[in-house]
């Protein structure tokens, strides 16, 4: 099994908001929401990776592509801060609280299955993310491994090459329909794990792209209540 991270397996946006808030403080910066700031920041992270993915630019890694939108995003809102801790705060993507079920539902599944990280994030910050939040992965996999980022096909079919194993042995585990819907794509099989408070309560924007996926569950240990079904 192999798992989207951001979203699907830890918290990012109320973990961003918190580290936001603590870096607005220190930087004596008043008056913006550090939930809008977050969600700001992951606004900026699929242009960032499209310009890989176009070709615009080679595979970069995404603690490079989190320094530069911080450093963007910044500058937008007229912030200037203490060069260290504004890459003590772009590192924030190493710190998200995991979901209350997912360390328990992981430990589940890898009873019964590997369990390996299909994330655009690179190793370096998977391994600290991992070790923050207890995170029992078998391997860390995903776009460092593959050299692209997802959707693109070479994602989930390096992954599973890497695994020594075909396509369709290889399940996404996912909080995102369009991740899902490429997997599928790909051959793979899918679980949906619906992650309602990822944007704060807001509609996702591939909600369209749902489908009829192999698994669905609204936790991470429901999944594996299904699965040892």
């Amino acid at each position: 099994m192999a798992f989207d991270v951001f979203g699907t397996v830890v918290d990012w946006r109320t973990s961003i908001a918190r580290e936001a808030s603590a870096f607005f403080a220190a930087a004596g910066v008043a008056g913006i929401d550090p939930h809008a700031f977050a969600d700001q920041w992951r606004g900026l992270y699929q242009p960032a990776m499209e310009a890989c993915r176009s070709g615009g630019r080679p595979y970069t890694r995404l603690d490079v592509l989190n320094r530069e939108t911080l450093e963007t995003l910044l500058t937008d809102h007229g912030i200037v801060a203490d060069p260290e801790r504004v890459a003590d705060f772009a590192l924030a993507w190493r710190r998200l609280d995991p979901w209350p079920d997912s360390v328990a539902g992981l430990t589940r599944l890898k009873a019964r299955f590997p369990i390996v990280t299909l994330s655009n994030g690179n190793v370096a910050l998977m391994l600290h993310l991992a070790r923050f939040g207890g995170l029992p992965w078998d391997a860390i996999l995903g776009a460092e491994a593959t050299g692209v980022y997802k959707p693109l096909p070479q994602a989930y079919l390096g992954t599973a090459d890497i695994l020594g194993i075909a396509p369709e042995d290889l399940c996404l585990v996912a909080a995102h329909h369009s991740d899902l819907a490429a997997a599928r794509g790909c051959g793979l099989r899918t679980a949906y794990v619906d992650r309602p408070l990822e944007l704060g309560g807001t509609p996702k924007p591939d909600r369209r792209a749902a489908q009829d996926w192999d698994f669905a569950a609204d936790s991470l240990t429901e999944l594996a209540d299904k699965l040892e079904s």
